[in-house]
């Protein structure tokens, strides 16, 4: 049991009223908001109302904790404990919501597994069968295998495979590339389970756009970083955009291109230059000090150069032309 001193700030006036028509015992109330903070510490602070029921706590003591501010309803059957939102709270609402067999998913869980980049809006679950629908959720009705589940953040999520998979549906193929290959420098997926995982989903929606995003990553040239630097800077002269100077160290960094008037800085990376979760961390640690030090920071991947060099180039030329905020 937590201990009760923590929650003396919820007891006494606060429920030793007659508003249900009857009086309430404030130290009984002070041992359920124990109850109710030590149950939702395991879980991004939300509990049920079944999580409570089976610890004594009813329906009408349930009115009492969201009166005096320390229950607030999420869902029906699901509340949040406190004043604060943690950064998944509303994720594990959504999947509590959402019942038995279901798993954050799609857009959810790529951001949850880091290759994609978090922006808010719907939470995406999957769960096999009918549901009732929940404000601000979006639920995808399909049954998963348990191999295509895993766990992130003491959550059931989608592993990467069978993400990349449903993302392939919602996403467009430039972003999917792009999450595809964060995956990889992240090493939480490898190209033979991607293949099997779209082998083993048959004719289901999303194969097609993945097995074309697994093919584009396949017949990408192998580009060594210098051979990426060079052609990064033929299309700076192609397009006559303002030459930059290249691998000139900056503070304690050596950066690839530098434009010191726009204050910008150009990397070319990619899966083959930083293959390593270490080395992505460091890349981004990297960028945090120069962004620290009053530069923009513009990546631009081997698949970029050579797939897409019209939109590394118009990427850049608005960066050179969009002036640094002091």
């Amino acid at each position: 049991m937590a201990d009760t001193r923590r929650h003396e700030m919820f007891a006494g006036d606060a429920f030793s009223d007659t508003r249900c028509g009857e009086a309430i015992d404030g130290r009984e109330m002070t041992a359920a908001v124990g109850v109710v903070m030590e149950l939702a510490a395991a879980q991004h602070c939300v509990v049920t109302t079944a999580a409570l029921a089976a610890h004594g706590i009813g329906p009408s003591a349930i009115r009492r904790l969201v009166r005096a501010g320390v229950l607030r309803r999420l869902h029906q059957g699901v509340y949040l404990a406190g004043p604060a939102v943690p950064p998944h709270a509303r994720a594990m609402a959504a999947l509590l919501a959402c019942g038995r067999g279901a798993a954050l998913s799609h857009r959810t869980a790529g951001e949850l597994w880091g290759f994609l980049p978090a922006i808010g809006g719907p939470i995406d679950v999957t769960r096999p069968g009918t549901t009732r629908t929940h404000d601000g959720v979006r639920v995808h009705r399909s049954r998963l295998e348990q191999r295509d589940v895993g766990r992130r953040h003491e959550m059931a999520v989608s592993r990467p495979a069978r993400t990349l998979l449903d993302l392939a549906v919602v996403v467009g193929p430039r972003e999917l590339d792009r999450a595809l290959e964060e995956a990889q420098i992240l090493r939480l997926v490898s190209l033979a389970e991607l293949r099997g995982t779209a082998e083993r989903a048959g004719p289901k929606p999303g194969v097609r756009a993945l097995r074309r995003a697994l093919g584009g990553l396949d017949a990408t040239p192998s580009l060594t970083r210098s051979e990426a630097e060079r052609r990064l800077l033929h299309l700076i002269r192609a397009a006559r955009l303002p030459a930059p100077v290249s691998n000139v160290r900056v503070g304690r960094h050596e950066v690839d291109l530098l434009w010191r008037e726009q204050k910008l800085v150009a990397e070319v990376d990619g899966y083959r230059f930083h293959g390593s979760r270490t080395a992505f961390e460091r890349d981004r640690r990297r960028d945090a000090e120069l962004l620290a030090a009053g530069l923009r920071v513009l990546r631009v991947t081997w698949r970029e150069l050579t797939d897409a060099p019209e939109a590394v180039i118009a990427n850049l030329a608005q960066a050179l032309a969009t002036p640094r905020h002091q």
